[in-house]
């Protein structure tokens, strides 16, 4: 008898042990991936995207106005640094950022600046600028970075180093979903706050297929 024992038990085993190993392959191997997923892999995710022309609404919340405002509109974005908000409502508005300039139209009006002139308002545009282009060095120039979540669903935390620009922003949270950018929050320093959601428009040959 007790040779039979020891003869079948690594028959007995064997089960066993690929039970525990496909066990162990459920639970840790995604844990796994997960750790695997870091900020360098995001940033070039992200760089691979040369374009993009997406739609938004943005929702401000201000401690003067006694209700929200909310702005619709479109974005279209051209590597490496070129970037037009176009806003439709509730006023038309649009915000163009071609290398370091800016213009903004609002109606009849037009101003036109040179980002090297104004420092945090550049390293702000900067911060949505450089997500857009996978560029980490140009992210770290102006802000602490940290990533959560996982590529299926991550939010890029920013943190202001500059003691002027934290005077203005305290954070800037980017969320986005693999090489897409889904939503911007930007919480001020003075506790107003803005969130843009952000949704990829798709050409009508390509929606059409």
């Amino acid at each position: 008898m007790s040779f039979a024992f020891h003869a079948f038990r690594p028959a007995l085993y064997r089960p066993v042990l690929m039970a525990c190993t496909l066990c162990w392959s459920l639970v840790y191997a995604p844990l796994i991936q997960a750790a695997e997923w870091n900020i360098d892999q995001l940033m070039h995710g992200l760089a691979q995207i040369k374009s993009g022309h997406v739609s938004f609404v943005e929702t401000k919340t201000m401690a003067i106005l006694d209700r929200p405002l909310v702005a619709s509109g479109d974005m279209i974005y051209t590597a490496p640094d070129k970037l037009e908000k176009r806003t439709l409502k509730p006023k038309p508005e649009t915000m163009q950022i071609n290398g370091n300039q800016l213009l903004v139209e609002k109606g009849k009006q037009k101003h036109q600046v040179q980002l090297q002139d104004f420092p945090e308002l550049a390293a702000f545009i900067d911060s949505i600028r450089g997500t857009l282009a996978g560029d980490r060095k140009a992210l770290e120039r102006n802000y602490l970075l940290s990533l959560e979540g996982s590529e299926a669903s991550w939010t890029l935390q920013l943190i202001p180093t500059n003691s002027k620009m934290k005077q203005v922003v305290a954070q800037i949270r980017i969320s986005g979903v693999r090489d897409e950018v889904r939503s911007i929050s930007i919480t001020q320093a003075d506790g107003d706050s803005s969130r843009m959601l952000i949704e990829k428009i798709v050409p009508p040959k390509l929606a059409a297929q």
